[in-house]
């Protein structure tokens, strides 16, 4: 569990098959602990994410970021909060649904991404400090410092997918939190807008 700004912790879990950090983050935001998109945790990452109260909300970004929700909401007696577009297509049952626009707990905002590989795919955007942003499968940080798509055969239409990422831009973010590969901890904007400038 490392520190990557105040009040934010992430920890990672190498999947062998990606080649990649799979990563969670721990958020303590207003009166609020939040874990987003959980991979595997350690008896310290437990026992850290214990350390300042309760943690009380999961937040999974798209239906293949389960991850390791369902035995954490258990670990944490917590509630689990889904895409609603991708909640029928869980292997768990969610406490509750989100959708686009909505304003969850700790002053986190929904902003869904269109034509991405599951259609509840959504970003979490938080306005505290100069802006941050956390992707679960739509933006991968890889290699170090920059950022790509997933391979173009995980989409219906890469270039549709592509301009669904450009909602992203209308957003204030010096941070990119990513659940796969290496997040970017400042002067993330103007990677992302490098990599949607691509042909």
């Amino acid at each position: 569990m490392k520190a990557l700004l105040p009040n934010i912790w992430e920890w990672s879990w190498f999947s062998e098959e990606k080649q990649l950090n799979f990563n969670g983050h721990l958020l303590t935001v207003g009166e609020h602990r939040i874990l987003v998109d959980p991979p595997p945790m350690t008896a310290s990452d437990v026992a850290f994410a214990r350390q300042g109260g309760p943690v009380d909300y999961i937040l999974v970004t798209n239906r293949d970021h389960e991850r390791e929700t369902a035995q954490l909401r258990e670990e944490f007696h917590c509630t689990v909060m889904v895409p609603e577009l991708d909640a029928k297509e869980m292997a768990l049952t969610p406490d509750k649904t989100c959708k686009d626009g909505e304003l969850l707990p700790g002053g986190i905002w929904v902003v869904q991404l269109a034509h991405q590989k599951s259609p509840g795919e959504s970003a979490l955007f938080l306005e505290t400090g100069k802006g941050i942003l956390i992707v679960g499968d739509a933006i991968i940080g890889h290699p170090e410092g920059a950022v790509r798509h997933l391979p173009p055969e995980k989409y219906a239409d890469i270039g549709q997918a592509r301009e669904g990422l450009r909602r992203l831009l209308k957003y204030h973010f010096d941070t990119l939190l990513v659940g796969d590969g290496t997040s970017i901890v400042t002067g993330a904007k103007p990677i992302l807008e490098q990599m949607l400038a691509q042909a």
